[in-house]
């Protein structure tokens, strides 16, 4: 590297050498050489390194030739989050104000309709690493996985503030969901709450807004809890998919499994289905389906069970219950390679469980929102649990997140959610 810079050097292996030229913006810890002055062995860095966490940090190869610059996390196995190949790059404001455009104006053109409420920053995939943003209408709901973002982000909040401005639309609050225990892992603190700018209304004088807010999707209406809420508030992945069961579901009776907030259930009812059972282990989610079943004007057509899902699928085989379009949907079963085996049985079990319930000729729904199971071991689940149940299966359509969740094509942690619609036969 010929230019003079000032930020600390690391240098990495030729494996992460590879991955970095093809686009995968992580250097893992024992990918790391050197750095600095320090020969680094096993990822084990000096404990009185001056290096700060969270600094700028350039990453060269075996031969120092410059790859990329990045966000040095001394606490995670993902040492590196590099944010750009771009040399001449400065990581000032307006470097975030760029990202930030980036992220809205591909929103702007991919959600049109759909983007009062959608998400607006996905992390890896805007080049913005460790940081989700949502919108429900007028308030964000965010959350950050970085130490290195932790340290920029009211530059990234402010950016975003100003360009909805942009459209017209005035944020009044921003609600920061930062509990997740990787946060533990960056060396972060877990905490909940609104977040603190002079251009955030309520700032000043502690009047913040409401945590609860109303959104529209696909034509049904739903109450967001930003500050109770699972995640930022709302599953926005599904969208697409849900109207695609919507599509499907007409005079049919419909099993809606992990229902959440009701909203595969609302949208098959929305649909045009006979009869929709919503069933969820927690009973604020039962009655929170319940009450949004009531808003939308479908509780006429709707019952709502509190259920572990692994319990009564087998109870309603064994009563024949007589649905013909039974929706999964349930929570990430591995968060880890480690247990991804074990996801794979509860996957199987819950989809073969389905599939000897339903009739030949009826259809069934079937994610996994974790990028722990890879789509090739779920569509080979999907065919064991087929086979042990006796039935074979039509893929009606394969489907994956909505697009304001774009997949970094690079970034194969991007591509997590995968959604299919089959037809017993």
């Amino acid at each position: 590297m010929k230019q003079q810079r000032s930020f600390p050097v690391a240098v990495v292996t030729p494996k992460a050498e590879a991955a970095v030229k093809r686009g995968h913006p992580w250097v893992y810890d024992t990918e790391i050489t050197k750095f600095g002055e320090n020969t680094i062995k096993d990822g084990l860095f000096p404990e009185e390194d001056p290096v700060a966490n969270g600094a700028l940090v350039d990453v060269l190869s075996s031969k120092e030739r410059y790859l990329g610059t990045g966000f040095l996390s001394k606490n995670s196995k993902i040492r590196i989050r590099i944010l750009s190949d771009n040399a001449n790059e400065t990581f000032g404001e307006t470097f975030w104000q760029r990202r930030v455009k980036y992220a809205l104006d591909m929103r702007r053109t991919v959600m049109q309709e759909d983007y009062s409420c959608c998400r607006l920053i996905f992390g890896e995939a805007d080049g913005i690493p460790g940081l989700t943003v949502d919108r429900y209408e007028d308030i964000l709901s965010t959350e950050v996985l970085s130490y290195g973002t932790e340290q920029v982000k009211d530059m990234i909040y402010r950016a975003l503030v100003d360009e909805l401005r942009k459209d017209g639309v005035s944020i009044r609050g921003i609600f920061e969901r930062n509990e997740a225990v990787l946060r533990e892992k960056e060396g972060l603190p877990l905490v909940k709450g609104w977040y603190k700018g002079d251009y955030l209304p309520g700032s000043l004088d502690g009047a913040f807004p409401s945590p609860r807010v109303g959104i529209c999707e696909n034509g049904i209406r739903y109450t967001v809890d930003v500050e109770n809420g699972q995640k930022t508030g709302f599953f926005l992945d599904q969208k697409y998919n849900r109207l695609a069961v919507s599509k499907l579901a007409k005079g049919m009776k419909v099993l809606d499994c992990f229902t959440h907030t009701g909203s595969f259930a609302m949208n098959a009812a929305r649909g045009g289905a006979s009869h929709v059972t919503a069933v969820d282990v927690s009973q604020f989610a039962v009655d929170t389906a319940s009450e949004n079943a009531r808003i939308n004007g479908l509780s006429d057509r709707m019952d709502f069970i509190c259920a572990d899902v692994f319990e009564l699928l087998p109870k309603l085989e064994k009563e024949h219950a007589d649905y013909n379009f039974i929706i999964l949907d349930p929570p990430a079963f591995t968060k880890s390679r480690k247990t991804t085996e074990n996801a794979k049985r509860g996957y199987k079990e819950i989809n073969y469980r389905a599939m000897k319930m339903l009739p030949r000729g009826g259809y069934l729904a079937t994610c996994s929102c974790s990028h722990f199971m890879p789509n090739e071991l779920f569509r080979k689940m999907l065919l064991e649990a087929a086979a042990d149940a006796g039935v074979t299966l039509r893929l009606i359509e394969e489907r994956r997140a909505a697009p304001d969740h774009p997949v970094a094509m690079a970034i194969p942690e991007t591509d997590y959610l995968k959604f299919y619609l089959l037809q017993i036969v």
